[in-house]
């Protein structure tokens, strides 16, 4: 009856591993004295999150955990439970405890559950009535409660390579029989994976299918470009791998290599990215890294962000790339980054400090006799516009050197007016004996 009715089971299910020995993937966490490894031989669950991309394994892992402990297994997805669906599930468990057996609580994309669903597991994490394991695409330090979190082990399990997706493949063709795939097709079926083993087995299913309608048992380009829909890149806009992503994209544009710039503005692109999001980016990347070795970098960043609010998408994508582009070879300083955010924690953390008397302003008769302003120096009546020795920090504050130019660029010449300027204040200083 089950081998008759085997063909209408989806691939991805008649695939699911039964053994720990069947899971393809995860080496760092499987193999020989590795700690999910250890965890299954040990006897003794415990309550885990597994956090990793789409498609890798974290329901299989934990069916095979509830069975390698002969625990109940009780399945919850956070898109479509709630409170009610916890208390069930409690009073389930707590049955199981009644006649003798272990239960394990799954939990699919725990991060969408808030904070007081997340507290409902804690007592009975705690008091031992059920193992919990969570499954989440997202970084659990910050979808997690951390009471939850504190209680169970993070395992970060890893997206699947070509040479484990090509295993799969060839699982999955024994298990439908007759098909064969041209070298063409073969890597252009695993790369429209992405990393995602259940997206490769529905991938084949499609195109399986579209093969019976043909008649044909031989898979190759064109057939397999014709069953399966533009493929999009695994690409969550709110999640890791966009943070992932725009974190790759700045850091190529601060090791300033544009290949790998353009690389990774093109997938976030591809991936659906916001192009006006990029801009903000591009903008911000121009000062934190470039800054004044090359103000420019800040113009043409906004230039490029104002043509592509004209211009819209795709022309306007063209103009984001070139400021990428000229970020990414001009000179870098984080010198001004570094000083205002120094700035920033000194005066958070200093007392207030008055403004010293003589940079003060007068406006009333009162204020000028009280000495405001008294003795002010006006820069441009002084040589060379500079008032040598003049103070402007707070009465009693030590010049805190914040902003130290860079030999780069154009600060490079900032630099060496500034160590100028600082002779022309210590000569003031010797001769006035200050």
């Amino acid at each position: 009856m089950f081998e008759e009715n085997r063909g209408t089971v989806p691939l991805a299910e008649r695939l699911r591993p039964r053994t720990i020995d069947d899971v393809i993937g995860q080496k760092h966490l499987l193999g020989p004295s590795k700690p999910l490894r250890v965890a299954f031989e040990s006897g003794e669950p415990h309550s885990m999150i597994l956090w990793g991309p789409p498609g890798v394994g974290k329901t299989t892992l934990a069916r095979l955990m509830a069975d390698a402990f002969d625990a109940q297994f009780i399945s919850l997805s956070a898109v479509l439970s709630g409170v009610k669906d916890i208390r069930e599930a409690v009073e389930t468990a707590q049955i199981h405890r009644a006649n003798g057996h272990q239960t394990l609580v799954f939990v699919d994309e725990v991060h969408r559950f808030n904070k007081s669903q997340q507290d409902a597991f804690l007592p009975h994490v705690e008091s031992g009535l059920f193992v919990f394991v969570g499954a989440t695409t997202e970084n659990p330090s910050f979808e997690v409660n951390s009471a939850l979190l504190s209680r169970a082990a993070v395992y970060v399990l890893k997206s699947l390579d070509a040479d484990e997706l090509k295993e799969l493949l060839d699982r999955a063709q024994q298990e439908l029989g007759g098909l064969t795939f041209t070298d063409e097709a073969r890597d252009a079926l695993i790369g429209s994976a992405d990393g995602d083993g259940r997206k490769l087995l529905n991938n084949l299913e499609i195109v399986a299918r579209a093969a019976a309608q043909k008649k044909t048992t031989e898979i190759d380009g064109a057939l397999l470009g014709s069953a399966l829909a533009e493929n999009l890149r695994r690409f969550d806009k709110g999640g890791d791998a966009f943070y992932d992503q725009i974190s790759a994209l700045h850091k190529s544009v601060r090791g300033s290599n544009p290949d790998a710039t353009l690389y990774w503005f093109c997938r976030m692109l591809d991936g659906g990215a916001d192009p006006r999001y990029l801009a903000r980016r591009i903008v911000r990347m121009a000062w934190e890294d470039i800054g004044l070795a090359d103000p420019r970098a800040g113009r043409i960043a906004l230039d490029a962000a104002e043509t592509y609010e004209r211009l819209g998408t795709p022309e306007g994508e063209l103009a984001l790339a070139q400021a990428l582009i000229y970020l990414a070879v001009a000179p870098k300083s984080n010198a001004g980054y570094k000083a205002y955010n120094e700035a920033r924690r000194f005066v958070g953390k200093d007392q207030s400090r008055g403004v010293p008397v003589h940079l003060r302003n007068a406006p009333t008769k009162l204020m000028k006799e009280l000495g405001y302003g008294h003795e002010y120096r006006y820069a441009h009546d002084e040589p060379d516009a500079y008032a040598a020795g003049e103070t402007y920090l707070p009465d009693g504050m030590r010049d805190p050197h914040w902003y130290e130019p860079t030999p780069r660029g154009l600060e490079g010449k900032i630099g060496d007016k500034m160590a100028r300027l600082a002779d022309l204040d210590a000569q003031w200083r010797r001769e006035n004996k200050k």
